[in-house]
């Protein structure tokens, strides 16, 4: 028996083996296919991950490129695809990338309220994440708004807190290009190139070109700023290769925008008009009402579907909390009331959209008709500008002849009844040299051409000629023309005394035609004096017929006598005032009139002017004509015009003065080079060189003998330039004779007189 149950235990304990050991294959082969099954589907899960991911960066390529290009409505839909991608597979990071690059795009399109929405919902996002990239471009986001609204040492905390969270690259070059924008505006211009220059040669992955593109233009505004225009033409030129290669559409107006202004700034109009050229052929084909009314309709559209978006997860939401046992009703009423509010303002928003898009479009078009008046209006302006400048100088040639030959006639002792004649000619021709110099004066004047000089001159001979050469006009209207000097104003002032006499010489002028049988005053008084500086009080005060309040509203416009009687019975061009109106804006002051008729009118203004203290005043080199001895002067006549040759050269031997003439500017400097002369009368505009060239060669030789400029003065013509080349006085043609003379002899004399103290 035992050796039966021995024999029965060993084949049991045998069966339990084999048994144990099939049981055990079965369960390892188990493991082992639940072990594949489990690889499998990571494998394949990751393989899903990996293509998202992949997705989800070809999309945000093609939006960078899209917003490169301007082609903002491809890259609007493009962030659609990539915030339906993060919302289906619960993608917070992705979602919030997703609104910052909207967030950016929309700062860049000028929709900062489009940019706040994006900004805001993405904030909300970061609340209750851990995401530091996501961090510092919220930060840089808010570092962009406070640029847009002016606070730039804000924006520039919001950069710094933005570098300290992340080291992304390309956001670290973003944050380098808007620190420039910002240094630039605090006028901090070495540390703007410094990042701009560094954005030039980037190295970034996203965006080498397209930053590089915009530090270059940035770069051409600095240089442009600190007025070295070919450091300026360099970067533009830069990034207008840039942009043609790569296609960026904003970058590419801009840079032909640049390039236009700086060439015009400089003068260069030919490449001026070239680089408007092309900027006109591209605007209309890039920057199109349509292309914008459709990229505002996308926009529109996303933020809507966004919107909507938001309001579903907060219907979700609601729809949990009133499943939920532990929620109140009134909760749930609560959020209803809500989200009834929020779709409200969602339809509130597309119709505010709308009725902004109706709005832009009409103003666009109103805006382009009224660019379209202006440009119109511009050359009209010009085009008289240019004409009248012209008519002006071209008169002055034949009315020199006609004022020069009636001076010689006269003083060939004519028959009484010729010298009537003659005189009738030498008024009228007075009369038309005056309207002709009102004319130019207004023109120059329209044309912000005239600039005032500083240069010493004595106050009380300004006023003391002026009221001396009409001395005869009050005689002629029996009226009392008197000067009231204060004698505590400095006697060397600086300042502009062409145009105070311009001022005085139409003020008294003005109010000797308007007073008859009684008296006209000018006064000159000092108000104050402060160290190098006076303010001086001017009236020209008359007793004449005086001035209607109606008529004193407008009696400082152009052409404006008051009224049609007035005009016929007194004459005159009503150029005069507003030509003193315009003279006083140019030294900051300002015109004031009391009147009454009957009772007459008085001109007063104010001036403040400097004083030179180091000048010694008791010196004096002033001459009157009768002092000067013109016989045997030996003068040099440089002039291309036959006539005016005869009648100058007549004009100069009636004082027993002799001289040669040059036909133009290369005599006149072989001339000057061989002979010896007292003075040189030289015409500016000739042909070949020009006077003031022939005057600046002269000088390279000869920086004694005194030069005084004969010109038919023209709208470019400046003052300041004849003097700058040499010139020690200017007369203006047609002139008054004893002008001429009163000239040539100070110019002659006082340079010896002051050679000899």
């Amino acid at each position: 028996m035992f050796q039966d149950s021995g024999f029965n235990s060993i084949a049991y304990k045998e069966k339990v083996r084999l048994i144990s050991g099939f049981s055990l294959n079965i369960y390892l082969r188990k493991v082992l296919f639940l072990l594949c099954i489990l690889c499998c589907t990571q494998a394949v899960i990751a393989q899903s991950d990996e293509s998202s991911t992949s997705e989800v960066k070809a999309i945000f390529d093609r939006f960078s490129q899209y917003r490169h290009q301007n082609k903002v409505d491809k890259a609007i839909e493009a962030m659609d695809e990539a915030t339906n991608i993060a919302e289906k597979n619960e993608d917070t990071k992705l979602l919030v990338d997703t609104y910052h690059q909207l967030a950016r795009l929309f700062i860049e399109e000028g929709d900062i309220e489009g940019a706040l929405g994006y900004y805001a919902q993405s904030g909300q996002y970061l609340k209750e994440m851990s995401y530091p990239y996501a961090e510092a471009f919220q930060l840089y986001l808010d570092a962009a708004f406070r640029f847009q609204e002016g606070n730039n040492f804000q924006a520039l905390k919001s950069l710094q807190e933005a570098r300290k969270i992340s080291n992304n690259r390309n956001l670290g070059n973003n944050i380098l290009l808007l620190e420039a924008y910002i240094y630039t505006n605090i006028t901090n211009y070495d540390d703007a190139i410094k990042n701009l220059h560094a954005l030039i040669v980037n190295a970034d992955d996203k965006e080498r070109a397209f930053l590089a593109t915009k530090a270059n233009l940035q770069l051409s505004r600095i240089s442009v700023t600190l007025n070295d225009y070919e450091e300026g033409i360099i970067h533009s030129k830069a990034a207008l290769e840039l942009a043609l290669k790569y296609g960026f559409a904003k970058e590419t107006k801009i840079a032909y925008e640049q390039l236009s202004e700086i060439y015009a700034d400089q003068e260069n109009y030919s490449e001026s008009l070239f680089y408007t050229q092309k900027l006109g052929s591209i605007k209309d084909s890039i920057f199109n009402l349509e292309k914008l009314m459709l990229e505002s309709n996308i926009a529109d559209k996303t933020q809507l579907e966004h919107l909507q978006s938001e309001m579903n997860k907060l219907q979700a939401q609601n729809e949990e909390l009133s499943e939920s046992k532990n929620r109140s009703e009134i909760t749930a009423i609560l959020t209803s009331a809500f989200l009834t509010i929020i779709s409200l303002l969602a339809v509130s928003l597309f119709r505010n959209n709308q009725i902004k898009l109706k709005t832009n479009d009409l103003l666009y078009t109103k805006n382009k008709e009224l660019e379209l008046a202006r440009d119109a209006a511009v050359s009209a302006m010009e085009a008289k500008t240019n004409f009248l400048s012209t008519v002006t100088h071209e008169l002055r040639t034949p009315l020199y002849a006609v004022t020069g030959l009636t001076h010689l006639l006269l003083e060939e002792n004519p028959a009484d009844h010729q010298k009537e004649h003659l005189k009738s000619l030498k008024f009228s021709g007075e009369y038309l040299l005056n309207f002709i110099n009102d004319i130019l004066q207004i023109n120059k004047i329209d044309a912000d051409k005239l600039e005032p000089l500083n240069i010493e001159f004595k106050l009380h001979k300004v006023l003391e000629d002026v009221v001396e050469s009409l001395q005869q006009n009050a005689h002629e209207r029996q009226t009392k023309l008197v000067l009231d000097y204060d004698s505590k104003i400095p006697n060397q002032l600086l300042g502009d005394p062409i145009k105070l006499s311009q001022i005085f010489m139409n003020l008294v002028g003005n109010a000797l035609k308007f007073t008859k049988n009684g008296k006209v005053e000018v006064i000159a008084k000092m108000l104050t004096k402060e160290d190098n500086q006076v303010k001086l009080y001017f009236e020209v005060r008359d007793n004449g017929i005086g001035i209607s309040e109606d008529q004193q509203l407008s009696i400082f416009d152009s052409f404006e006598q008051g009224s049609v009687q007035i005009n016929r019975e007194y004459g005159g061009t009503g150029l005069g005032l507003t030509i003193v109106k315009s003279l006083l804006g140019l030294f900051g002051s300002t015109i004031h009139l009391e009147s009454e008729l009957g009772h007459g009118s008085s001109f007063f203004f104010e001036l403040d002017l400097e004083y030179e203290t180091k000048i010694s005043e008791t010196i004096n080199f002033e001459l009157d004509e009768g002092e000067f001895q013109f016989k045997g002067l030996h003068i040099l006549i440089v002039e291309d015009n036959k006539i005016n040759q005869v009648i100058t050269k007549k004009m100069l031997t009636k004082k027993e003065i002799t001289c040669d003439i040059a036909n133009n500017g290369n005599e006149a400097i072989d001339l000057a080079k061989e002979n010896h002369y007292d003075a040189i009368l030289m015409d500016i505009h000739m042909p070949g060189i020009s006077g003031e060239e022939a005057t600046r060669q002269i000088r390279k030789f000869n920086l004694e003998i005194p030069i005084i400029a004969l010109t038919a003065i023209s709208l470019d013509d400046s003052l300041d330039s004849f003097y700058e080349a040499g010139c020690n006085d200017v007369v203006t043609k047609p002139f008054k004779p004893e002008i001429f003379y009163q000239k040539i002899g100070e110019n002659i004399f006082r340079s010896r007189m002051q050679g000899s103290v």
